[in-house]
């Protein structure tokens, strides 16, 4: 019994786990990842009804090492797919965000590099802004008194900071953009930045977009906002 409920609960594991580097690698498709995803859970709940069989009725059988081993991978089995679906349910289902919804920054040297995506390079339009200012209405464009050159400087500067890929950077169009390889699946996520002059003023406008997938669980809003704060740390030196 020992020896079942370890396997189940590895098994279990490593359903919810290996999804994404299959994926990634190629070695997998998407449907099928979220499958071992789902299916995961159910081993996990297996795995743990397992092991209260064995602790009630086959208590001399059931270690503390290979128990707590058990709980910790069943749990993680049944926490991480759980988790990313209470995620989905608490922002909307969109993956195009932006600070300017009404004119939002357009992918110039990306534009091709998403030829073969799902999600299309347009914006998604009236009805994923619409959700965006209900979910992220701080998400807003950003007013700077620095110059444009210097503001496109510190953009690049920004986004080398976080690890992103430098696709384009145009200081006469006051056009940046990059893209972002998540860690497990290997998802591309394009970002571009726009810098007007206004004036004695520049305003900055920061758009993400996911290649794949109809809800990004909120990543790109979150992107925004950690490349906002990269950007103004840069400022401030």
């Amino acid at each position: 019994m020992k020896v079942l409920v370890s396997l189940v609960s590895l098994i279990a594991f490593l359903m919810v786990v290996l999804p994404g580097p299959l994926y990634k690698f190629g070695v997998v498709e998407l449907g099928t990842a979220f499958a071992g995803f789902r299916f995961g859970v159910y081993v996990g709940v297996a795995a743990l009804v397992l092991l209260l069989v064995q602790v009630i009725f086959m208590r001399k059988t059931a270690t503390v090492s290979s128990t707590i081993v058990a709980v910790v991978f069943a749990g993680i089995a049944i926490f991480m797919p759980l988790n990313m679906m209470d995620k989905a349910k608490s922002v909307p289902p969109i993956h195009d965000i932006s600070t300017d919804v009404v004119n939002p920054p357009k992918f110039v040297a990306i534009a091709p590099l998403r030829a073969d995506a799902p999600n299309p390079v347009a914006y998604a339009g009236a009805e994923t802004a619409a959700q965006q200012l209900k979910a992220y209405p701080e998400l807003t464009t950003l007013n700077y008194a620095y110059p444009k050159s210097e503001l496109v400087v510190a953009t690049v500067q920004a986004i080398k900071n976080l690890g992103w890929e430098l696709v384009n950077s145009d200081a006469s169009q006051g056009i940046v953009e990059a893209t972002e390889t998540t860690t497990w699946f290997g998802f591309k996520d394009d970002i571009v930045v726009r810098i007007k002059d206004e004036g004695s003023q520049r305003f900055v406008d920061i758009r993400s977009k996911s290649r794949i997938g109809r809800s990004d669980l909120g990543k790109n809003a979150e992107r925004i906002h950690t490349f906002v704060d990269e950007l103004n740390a840069v400022l401030a030196k």
